[in-house]
């Protein structure tokens, strides 16, 4: 299997680049330019990736809100690009939109936040819940249960 093909396989997106693949590229370009006319940078914000989801999926906000958990009133201000998401709150989004572990972790990305890290006791639980399609409340439940603190009430 050649090594572009392992690449292809490893990818949790058919159409994403992966971020080893345009790293290579930046350093064999002659110029940034070179490679910024070239690269297929996700230069959204947290608002237009929310935006791209909720497109994607099918669903209104208030379906994002209800499962999510997080406040109405600061959901909408978040999908609107007027305030800042904390970690477990886009961690509260990503499982209100039904995402995947590849999808929470850009969501996290675009929120500024840092990813979720298998090595992190919490992030585990956090990842596992994800991986195996629970909800929040399922999520919260299995962290409670395990003496973590819950994403509900914790930013």
């Amino acid at each position: 299997m050649s090594d572009a093909t392992r690449t292809e396989a490893r990818r949790p997106d058919a159409d994403e680049v992966l971020t080893d693949e345009l790293l290579a590229r930046l350093l064999e370009a002659t110029s940034p330019e070179a490679y910024l006319d070239r690269a297929a940078i996700d230069d959204r914000d947290l608002a237009g990736y929310l935006g791209h989801l909720l497109a994607e999926r099918g669903m209104r906000r208030s379906e994002v809100i209800r499962a999510s958990g997080v406040n109405p009133t600061f959901c909408y201000q978040i999908f609107s690009g007027r305030r800042h998401a904390g970690r477990d709150t886009a961690i509260m989004l990503a499982f209100g939109l039904r995402c995947t572990l590849a999808e929470t972790q850009r969501l996290l990305r675009h929120a500024g936040a840092s990813e979720l890290w298998c090595k992190r006791r919490r992030d585990a639980v956090i990842i596992f819940c994800v991986e195996h399609g629970m909800t929040r409340q399922q999520c919260d439940d299995e962290l409670y249960r395990l003496g973590e603190p819950t994403l509900l009430g914790s930013d």
